[in-house]
């Protein structure tokens, strides 16, 4: 996981190095709802930080890196309360936005979604498309995010499955520099 991390800051370091003069930086928070196996979560909530290159008119790519947390709650299963811990990732990716207009973008955020604490597991594939109304400084946008990770955690009952599809919808905003 070090590693993986490690080589992940080195690559946003190095695109920022090679095309210092055309790119921009965006840093910012969301806030979503759950879904998908989120039965004892309660609300996810996070910031990530952007490197964009600008390719051709009106299309930017660059790297993401940010932290990503959902909050536990207690829920039940059967005749059987549980109090889940949050899962917190550390998501990696590959970013790309499209300016549908100069005010309307449509981005996509496809990587790795690093799990770093228990209830995470070893982390997993994350897809984030998202939609949004970009003004001079600051971008404001819904989006949908999964992750899809395995986790090994207590033994329960034979019918529970260790490979979980977790995601939120919510919405963000990201600061441009």
């Amino acid at each position: 996981m070090k590693k993986i991390i490690f080589t992940a800051l080195l690559s946003v370091i190095g695109l920022v190095g090679v095309n210092a003069q055309s790119g921009s930086f965006e840093v910012g928070p969301y806030l979503g709802a759950p879904i998908g196996d989120s039965d004892g979560l309660s609300f996810n909530t996070g910031a990530t930080f952007a490197y964009y290159v600008n390719v051709i008119p009106r299309l930017k790519v660059g790297g993401l890196i940010g932290v990503d947390h959902f909050f536990g709650k207690e829920y039940e299963r059967g005749n059987i309360s549980y109090r889940a811990d949050g899962a917190t990732f550390i998501p990696i990716a590959a970013s790309a936005k499209f300016n549908i207009t100069p005010q309307f973008f449509a981005g996509l955020d496809l990587g790795y979604a690093v799990g770093v604490s228990d209830e995470a597991g070893d982390g997993g594939f994350l897809a984030r498309p998202r939609v949004g109304f970009s003004l001079p400084v600051v971008d404001i946008y819904g989006y949908y995010k999964a992750i899809n990770y395995s986790w090994d955690g207590p033994a329960g009952p034979d019918n529970w499955e260790d490979d979980y599809n977790l995601g939120s919808i919510g919405v963000g905003a990201a600061f441009k520099f």
